[in-house]
């Protein structure tokens, strides 16, 4: 009796069912869970975001797709140095994405495209003398409550210096991992070292 398949009795067969829906039950509740949880993350902490534009290159790139942390300023100050999204200031149904120079309470200023800040030169390794433009700003004192944001092209950058500094209730978010293209993967402070 080679090759035939064992026989089952209707008991082990209503079991091996029962078996099988139990597996499937269990793993569509585990992939509900994965999906639900995944979808908390994205809308509550991470968000996908495209760059548009050059003014933030070469750290970010046009059509880059990156995560942006939405929970992290709920957690601490926004800081020097952050690459943050928020809500343009003169029609905030646009969103930009600029680095942030000037905190406040500061006195800014730029000399020739090199900021000072508080009468002392800012060091900003993350730019090339490429990207800078020789244009002058200020001096400008930074209000409680606002940040400078400038873009890392600062040639072609629509920034702080056009609309002044932003208010830090438009910061929705910081720059943190980039997924697309897949030659970018990963986070957005190690293409700063690049």
């Amino acid at each position: 009796m080679r090759g035939r398949p064992p026989y089952l009795t209707p008991a082990q067969k209503l079991r091996a069912q029962s078996f099988f829906r139990s597996e499937l039950r269990t793993w569509m509740r585990d992939l509900l869970i994965a999906l639900g949880l995944a979808l908390a993350i994205v809308v509550f902490l991470y968000q996908p975001v495209k760059v548009e534009g050059t003014s933030m290159a070469p750290l970010l790139d046009d059509q880059e797709r990156i995560f942006i942390n939405k929970f992290v300023y709920h957690l601490g100050p926004v800081e020097r140095g952050d690459v943050v999204v928020f809500w343009y200031p003169l029609d905030q149904t646009k969103s930009f994405i600029k680095r942030v120079v000037g905190l406040a309470g500061e006195t800014l200023e730029i000399r020739q495209g090199r900021v000072f800040i508080n009468g002392r030169l800012l060091e900003e390794p993350y730019l090339s003398a490429q990207q800078l433009d020789r244009a002058s700003y200020g001096p400008t004192r930074i209000p409680e409550g606002h940040y400078f944001l400038l873009g890392d092209h600062r040639s072609s950058s629509n920034d702080s210096r056009v609309f002044g500094p932003v208010a830090e209730r438009f910061i929705y978010g910081k720059a943190v991992f980039s997924y697309w293209p897949v030659s970018r993967l990963g986070s957005i402070s190690a293409h700063a070292r690049e």
